[in-house]
Protein backbone atom coordinates (compact mmCIF):
# COMPACT_ATOMS: atom_id res chain seq x y z
CA UNK A 1 0.00 0.00 0.00
CA UNK A 2 1.57 3.67 -0.91
CA UNK A 3 1.22 6.75 1.10
CA UNK A 4 -1.90 8.90 -0.15
CA UNK A 5 -1.35 10.88 2.81
CA UNK A 6 0.52 12.42 4.66
CA UNK A 7 -1.30 11.58 8.10
CA UNK A 8 -0.36 8.01 7.18
CA UNK A 9 3.30 7.80 8.26
CA UNK A 10 3.83 7.06 10.92
CA UNK A 11 6.71 9.23 11.28
CA UNK A 12 4.56 12.29 11.23
CA UNK A 13 2.06 10.80 13.83
CA UNK A 14 5.10 10.43 16.35
CA UNK A 15 6.48 13.98 15.52
CA UNK A 16 3.40 15.16 15.82
CA UNK A 17 3.22 13.04 19.35
CA UNK A 18 6.44 14.69 20.40
CA UNK A 19 5.15 18.15 19.60
CA UNK A 20 2.68 17.52 21.92
CA UNK A 21 4.88 16.48 24.52
CA UNK A 22 7.10 19.54 24.27
CA UNK A 23 3.85 21.40 24.64
CA UNK A 24 3.10 20.03 27.94
CA UNK A 25 6.58 20.34 28.86
CA UNK A 26 7.06 23.67 28.41
CA UNK A 27 3.99 24.47 30.76
CA UNK A 28 5.61 25.33 33.82
CA UNK A 29 8.70 27.17 32.54
CA UNK A 30 8.70 30.73 34.19
CA UNK A 31 6.49 32.68 32.48
CA UNK A 32 9.72 35.22 31.46
CA UNK A 33 10.49 32.45 28.92
CA UNK A 34 7.63 33.02 26.94
CA UNK A 35 9.06 34.45 23.76
CA UNK A 36 12.32 32.97 24.56
CA UNK A 37 12.83 28.83 25.47
CA UNK A 38 9.10 28.11 25.33
CA UNK A 39 8.56 30.13 21.88
CA UNK A 40 11.39 28.38 20.25
CA UNK A 41 10.92 25.12 21.77
CA UNK A 42 7.43 25.20 20.55
CA UNK A 43 8.19 26.30 17.03
CA UNK A 44 11.06 24.21 16.66
CA UNK A 45 8.51 20.89 17.84
CA UNK A 46 6.09 22.01 15.54
CA UNK A 47 8.56 22.35 12.85
CA UNK A 48 9.17 18.60 12.48
CA UNK A 49 5.30 17.45 11.65
CA UNK A 50 4.87 20.31 9.56
CA UNK A 51 7.95 19.67 7.38
CA UNK A 52 7.23 16.27 6.89
CA UNK A 53 3.71 17.32 5.80
CA UNK A 54 4.65 19.44 3.72
CA UNK A 55 7.24 17.56 1.82
CA UNK A 56 4.92 14.75 1.30
CA UNK A 57 2.50 17.18 -0.10
CA UNK A 58 4.99 18.29 -2.44
CA UNK A 59 5.11 17.09 -6.28
CA UNK A 60 8.55 15.59 -6.50
CA UNK A 61 10.63 12.84 -4.51
CA UNK A 62 13.44 15.53 -4.15
CA UNK A 63 11.22 17.84 -2.53
CA UNK A 64 10.30 15.58 -0.49
CA UNK A 65 14.04 14.89 0.57
CA UNK A 66 14.40 18.22 1.36
CA UNK A 67 11.67 18.98 3.87
CA UNK A 68 12.21 15.28 5.22
CA UNK A 69 16.07 17.12 5.52
CA UNK A 70 14.55 20.26 7.54
CA UNK A 71 12.46 18.24 9.79
CA UNK A 72 16.14 16.44 10.86
CA UNK A 73 17.48 20.37 11.32
CA UNK A 74 14.35 21.12 13.41
CA UNK A 75 14.41 17.91 15.64
CA UNK A 76 18.03 18.86 16.50
CA UNK A 77 17.46 22.25 17.29
CA UNK A 78 14.90 21.06 19.67
CA UNK A 79 17.49 18.45 21.21
CA UNK A 80 19.95 21.07 21.64
CA UNK A 81 17.36 23.69 23.57
CA UNK A 82 15.65 20.89 25.16
CA UNK A 83 18.79 20.20 26.96
CA UNK A 84 19.91 23.75 27.52
CA UNK A 85 16.15 24.04 29.27
CA UNK A 86 17.60 21.23 31.81
CA UNK A 87 20.91 22.56 31.95
CA UNK A 88 19.59 25.93 33.62
CA UNK A 89 16.78 24.03 35.93
CA UNK A 90 13.89 24.36 33.50
CA UNK A 91 13.57 20.82 32.56
CA UNK A 92 13.99 17.76 35.25
CA UNK A 93 16.52 15.06 34.00
CA UNK A 94 13.56 12.73 33.81
CA UNK A 95 11.82 14.97 31.67
CA UNK A 96 14.91 15.44 29.39
CA UNK A 97 15.41 11.41 29.29
CA UNK A 98 11.69 11.06 27.85
CA UNK A 99 11.97 13.67 25.62
CA UNK A 100 14.74 12.79 24.13
CA UNK A 101 14.15 8.71 23.43
CA UNK A 102 10.95 10.26 21.64
CA UNK A 103 12.98 12.78 19.60
CA UNK A 104 15.13 9.59 18.88
CA UNK A 105 12.87 7.67 18.04
CA UNK A 106 11.48 10.17 15.44
CA UNK A 107 15.26 10.65 14.21
CA UNK A 108 15.16 7.35 13.43
CA UNK A 109 12.09 6.94 11.38
CA UNK A 110 13.10 10.38 9.80
CA UNK A 111 16.40 8.33 8.46
CA UNK A 112 14.14 5.40 7.37
CA UNK A 113 12.08 7.55 5.54
CA UNK A 114 15.28 9.04 4.06
CA UNK A 115 16.46 5.68 2.66
CA UNK A 116 13.45 4.99 1.33
CA UNK A 117 13.28 8.30 -0.83
CA UNK A 118 16.52 7.65 -2.29
CA UNK A 119 16.35 4.65 -3.19
CA UNK A 120 13.11 6.13 -5.04
CA UNK A 121 15.70 8.14 -7.14
CA UNK A 122 17.88 5.33 -8.17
Amino acid sequence: MSVQHYRQLIVWQKALDLAVECYQATKTFPSEERFGLISQIRRAAVSVPANIAEGQGRSHTKEFLNHVSMARGSLLELETLLQLSQRVGFLSQEALDLLLTSSAEVSRMLSGLRNALEAKLT
